[in-house]
């Protein structure tokens, strides 16, 4: 009995202690319900909602006349999530049916891989059951929408597994054509496997226009792992703007082609030129090469704004300096002695190359480049008070950073011509281009303000940011100083750059031209880094205008030479440059100017293209364009269209009988014609429109030929 009760006890303080338990789960349960269900549904979404950002299209960069020069085009990865409902239902029975037709397609398309290569390497990563396996990184949308017609793939997302990753690429059409100007925008994983932007050039200094604003959705994820956008979450990504640039693409076809030619025969480690348009400050060409492990040349680093010293070009400013303070007139008669060497004031200075006579006036001093005259100019002026040289350095902009579209301009590095014991022998390098260290870029401002009747422009890139095709904002040329030094001055200064040209320094260069040239050679000892001026590296240079009597283009040639060069002068490297620059450019634009208004054609129902058929055919693909391909093995091709019917078919063949290269770009047409051996002059702007020689018609080596653009 007594153990029937214990028994019945110990129930009852369980039942209790049971009901005890429920009451507190239950009362529990409410207090949750009642007064934490917020808190919870919060904890529960932010476990299972996610942000997906949406990447906004990066804006577009154009040249003047509106072709484009970096575009954004759309890239694919696809993956394959081998655990997707439908694959593996019925033990994988879709999978197996598809994987041979389907590894024969990608192996038939893509050509990459044996179709059973393809089935072993998807057999074994859906063995593995591979949510997120790599199949295609990056492929185009001509090949994305190829791959949505294949076995398996066009059956839809829960049956094949398929998971598309959509990104951006940019292209840049012109290829290498002011590839460092316009810079490059692209994402890298760093050491740490965070991603990271790197931009240069134009890319970087608009970025934020350029990149437009990121959009969001929210999305839930249930069960298989699938994301659904909630419904009135997302916020739509703001298109990048536009940019059109200064750049001129003829133009930079020509300055690269040039700096090219030279560069390959002195191999030199890099060189620089600079196309301004005189009135306006417009950066029309910025070629950039620098020499790799290869032995080929790369636009790898932006040269024209980094600071070196400039040697003999700087002799403008000490020219300007006295004439303007009024110590020596341009007619003024400076003794240089015979013997190439000479004291001025505490420093020895010695001369390139004897000067003609024992005494120069002022401005044959500047045409022959003599650094004893133009130190006894310097020392004459400001030798008393070397600060007031400093004055004039800062009058004229070389001190200051200048205020161009690129970030990584470098500002300029000055010896000190304030303390004592040092100050006027600085002032004395200086007067030569020692002791002053500023950039490429800086010395062709200060000879645009001279070709400019004393004028200094802000030199620029970009003409305006568009969006939609509506102008959201315009560049104007500015006006850095409206005057930098007397008109007469400037006339003097003038006279004594074409005096250089006629009967100076760069006199062999440009003899027979057939229109007017003025400007300044350069040739300096490097000191740079681990360069010591004993190690034999020298900078040449050359920066003038064209016409003389009317000048619209001011330019500069910069080209640093390997050690010991046995060519490493300004007259015979740089000069030879600038002369091929000014010529074509002259042909192009100058000889029969008539002002042209850029117009880029938007669309058109009807027209012919010409070109290389590995440019034409790629650009219509990373556009998906669909063409009629009936082009086998042909280099050159012609694009035709009509009514939206596009066709890709051979085109003109180099060989010893003239090509019809009329519908061809400019640097196509100049690439053919050119290696053939023919003389080839220009005339115009667009494509080829007419040429001196009929198709057909037979040629041979150093022949001139005429082209006109239109």
């Amino acid at each position: 009995m007594e153990v029937k009760r214990d028994i019945l006890w110990r129930v009852y303080i369980s039942f209790i202690g049971i009901l005890l338990v429920g009451l507190l789960v239950l009362g529990r349960a409410f207090y949750i319900q009642r007064f934490q269900g917020t808190y919870w549904v919060g904890m529960s979404d932010s476990l299972h909602k996610r942000i997906n950002i949406l990447e906004a299209e990066r804006g577009t960069i154009y040249s003047e006349d509106g072709q484009i020069l970096s575009v954004s085009i759309p890239t694919f990865d696809i993956r394959l999530d081998m655990q997707a409902d439908g694959l593996i239902e019925k033990n994988g029975r879709i999978f197996r049916q598809n994987i041979d037709s389907f590894s024969k397609a990608l192996a038939g398309y893509f050509k990459d891989k044996s179709a059973s290569r393809y089935k072993q390497e998807l057999e074994t990563a859906f063995k593995k059951g591979d949510r997120y396996y790599l199949l295609k990184k990056k492929i185009s949308f001509r090949d994305y929408k190829a791959f949505r017609e294949f076995p398996l793939a066009r059956l839809g997302k829960n049956k094949s597994g398929v998971i598309v990753e959509t990104s951006s690429r940019r292209l840049t059409p012109f290829g290498l054509l002011a590839n460092r100007t316009i810079g490059l925008s692209r994402e890298y994983t760093d050491e740490n496997r965070e991603t990271r932007k790197q931009n240069v050039g134009l890319e970087k200094s608009y970025d934020t226009v350029l990149s437009g604003k990121q959009g969001q959705r929210f999305v839930r994820y249930v069960a298989g792992g699938t994301a659904i956008p909630i419904e009135g979450s997302q916020t739509d990504p703001v298109q990048g703007k536009d940019i059109i640039t200064t750049i001129d693409v003829n133009i930079q076809d020509i300055t690269e082609r040039a700096l090219m030619d030279m560069m390959l025969k002195c191999e030199g480690p890099y060189g620089t030129a600079i196309v301004m348009e005189t009135a306006t400050g417009k950066i029309k060409a910025l070629a950039n090469l620098g020499r790799q492990s290869d032995g080929n040349y790369y636009e790898n680093d932006n040269y024209a704004l980094k600071n070196t010293e400039p040697g003999s070009t700087i002799k403008l400013l000490t020219l300007l300096s006295v004439l303007d303070k009024g110590t020596s007139t341009i007619d003024d008669k400076v003794e240089v002695g015979s013997a190439g060497r000479m004291q001025v004031g505490k420093k020895i200075v010695t001369d390139a190359e004897r000067a003609p006579r024992p005494h120069l006036t002022v401005k044959e001093c500047f045409a022959h480049s003599s650094n004893i005259g133009m130190s006894k100019l310097a020392y004459k002026a400001f030798a008393k008070d070397p600060s007031e040289f400093r004055e004039y350095i800062h009058k004229f902009g070389l001190d200051q950073k200048l205020p161009v579209d690129l970030s990584d301009v470098s500002r300029p590095l000055l010896a000190p011509l304030d303390q004592k014991g040092s100050a006027e022998g600085n002032m004395l390098w200086m007067s030569f281009g020692y002791g002053i260290s500023i950039s490429p870029l800086h010395t062709l401002t200060l000879y645009n303000a001279i070709a400019n009747n004393g004028r200094m422009m802000k030199p620029y890139l970009v003409n305006s940011i568009q969006g939609n095709g509506i102008v959201l904002r315009q560049f104007n040329p500015e006006v850095l100083n409206e005057s930098i030094c007397k008109p007469e001055v400037v006339k003097h200064a003038r006279s004594a750059m074409e005096a250089t040209v006629i009967d100076g320094t760069a006199t062999r260069v440009f003899k027979g031209v057939p229109f007017s040239v003025a400007g300044k050679t350069g040739t300096a000892h490097v000191s740079d880094g681990k360069i010591k001026y004993n190690h034999g590296v020298y900078q040449a240079s050359f920066v003038g205008y064209f016409p003389a009597d009317n000048p619209q283009y001011t330019c500069i040639v910069v080209i640093r030479t390997r050690p010991f060069a046995a060519s490493h002068y300004g007259g015979s490297l740089a000069a030879p440059v600038f002369k091929e620059i000014a010529t074509k450019v002259y042909s192009l634009y100058v000889e029969k100017k008539s002002p042209t208004q850029y117009v880029a054609q938007q669309d058109s129902s009807s027209y012919l293209y010409a070109g290389n058929t590995n440019d034409i055919k790629q650009v219509l693909q990373s556009f998906n364009i669909s063409y009629t391909d009936s082009v086998t093995n042909n280099k050159w091709s012609v694009l035709s269209g009509d009514n939206g019917n596009r066709i890709v078919k051979p085109g003109v063949k180099p060989s010893t009988v003239m090509p019809d290269v009329r519908g061809l770009g400019l640097k196509d047409a100049l690439y053919m014609l050119e290696s053939m051996g023919l003389k080839v002059a220009v005339k115009g702007k667009g494509k080829v429109t007419n040429q001196s020689v009929e198709p057909g018609a037979a040629v041979k080596q150093k022949m001139e030929v005429t082209i006109e653009l239109g």
